[in-house]
């Protein structure tokens, strides 16, 4: 029976098939194949028998049961599956593993997995950007509040507010890309990667430049017996930085659907039950569970980076916490990024309560723009914001709106006649380039998604 939610409720089958158990036998095992595939082509072992170990290089052939059973007597993962393999191959098992040391398999065998990971993570991103890009384009035009400090400030558009994590977005998804060309590096240097037992075979870093063509990778520059974690920290650092994004979308929509607000909300079900006993309850539950789960994914830095400061050539100490923390990253910010996109192409919006939010504040969202007119009109900027300040504060103790203080003093009408004052009250005047700068993210973005 599964204990972990990330092995039953939580990210996709495709996510959770690149950290399965077998998965990650079988990408160790393709590895050793192109280790004896790069000997042979070098000169160094027969070819037949680089084939032979190729085939049984495989799960059906190297059970997990089995390898599990020798680790029992070895307590060393990899030399069981390296005896597993062994005896699968018969003669041609002689020269399984040659030259190679733990990790040389272990680490290169992790960056199949990274890049797996990350290409699945980075096509949810560009869905998901893809999603937020059409949002922006809908509601470009549509004016709502914008807020600072959880109180209104000035207007702004809906599609200027989804502009902004569309940007964010898409930078978060060209550091995957780039982490992808970068970071995903494999090794195959030896003990303590000085590249001994290749050079006792005649050979130097070109075994590894062979290898790491087969399987499609980098090679790293230099190595110890690890590759440095500081390309596993940033992997995952860059991942945790989208997590966060996407929770920043949670939280606006998780507030922007509180009762008193309610500009927006997640989808709800025609059978969807909210509570238990308060029937009637529209929880936001895909926000409140993204939120959560971005908690843990950003818990995984700390372990990440603790991880990089290896003794002398590496020791152990980084081994489980990543057999712990990538797997979870991954897994995770696959949930976030899949339900994040469900909600919003399905993304409920209340244009009549975005209209009662602006016009609440009784035109003192309109301050500012009263100010910088009077200042162009002639009166100084100090007198124009003390004259405002004191307006806007009568206005909200009088409940009453921000024009009809202003129209009883007649400092203001000595600068703005009716006509002037009506249209700075006009929201329409006052949102700046929303429009324009939505419209710039939505072009800078529509080729890369």
């Amino acid at each position: 029976m599964a204990i972990h939610p990330i092995d039953y409720r939580y990210g996709s089958q495709e996510m959770r098939n690149v950290f399965d158990e077998e998965k990650k036998l079988e990408k160790m095992l393709l590895v050793e194949a192109a280790l004896a595939q790069a000997l042979a082509e070098l000169g160094k072992i027969p070819e037949k028998d680089a084939e032979e170990i190729t085939r049984k290089a495989n799960v059906k052939d190297v059970k997990i049961e089995r390898v599990k059973e020798i680790e029992k007597e070895t307590k060393h993962d990899v030399m069981a599956l390296v005896k597993a393999l062994t005896e699968a191959c018969g003669d041609a098992g002689k020269y399984v593993h040659l030259t190679a040391t733990s990790y040389d398999i272990v680490d290169t065998a992790n960056a199949l997995q990274l890049k797996d990971g990350l290409e699945i993570l980075l096509n949810e991103g560009k869905d998901l950007l893809k999603t937020c890009l059409n949002i922006s384009e809908k509601y470009k035009d549509l004016i709502m509040i914008g807020r600072t400090h959880g109180q209104h400030a000035i207007p702004i558009t809906l599609g200027f507010k989804f502009a902004n994590y569309s940007d964010k977005l898409g930078e978060d998804l060209i550091r995957l890309d780039y982490d992808i060309k970068n970071y995903i590096l494999g090794k195959f240097s030896g003990a303590v990667g000085s590249y001994a037992a290749q050079k006792i075979y005649g050979l130097g870093d070109d075994l590894e430049i062979k290898i790491m063509e087969k399987l499609g990778i980098k090679p790293a520059d230099i190595t110890t017996q690890v590759v440095d974690r500081e390309s596993f920290a940033r992997i995952i650092c860059d991942i945790v930085i989208l997590a966060c994004t996407i929770e920043q979308i949670a939280k606006e929509i998780r507030n922007l659907q509180r009762t008193e607000i309610n500009e927006l909300s997640e989808p709800f079900g025609e059978k969807q039950v909210g509570s238990s006993t308060m029937a009637q309850k529209r929880n936001p539950i895909n926000m409140e569970n993204i939120c959560s789960n971005v908690r843990v994914i950003r818990s995984c830095v700390y372990p990440s980076l603790e991880d990089i400061a290896l003794e002398h050539e590496r020791d152990l100490t980084n081994s489980a916490a990543e057999r712990s923390i990538i797997p979870t990253v991954f897994i995770l910010t696959d949930e976030v990024l899949t339900r994040m996109n469900k909600v919003l192409k399905e993304l409920v919006v209340y244009p009549d309560n975005i209209k009662k939010n602006l016009d609440m504040s009784k035109g003192t969202i309109m301050s500012e723009a009263i100010i910088t007119k009077l200042v162009e009109k002639g009166m100084g900027r100090q007198n124009a914001h003390e004259l405002l300040r004191e307006s806007s504060m009568k206005a909200f103790e009088s409940d009453k709106h921000l024009k009809d203080i202003l129209l009883t003093k007649n400092i203001i009408l000595k600068y703005l006649n009716r006509k002037e004052l009506d249209e700075l009250f006009d929201y329409n005047n006052y949102i700046g380039l929303s429009v324009e700068k939505t419209e710039k993210v939505i072009n800078k973005w529509r080729d890369f998604v």
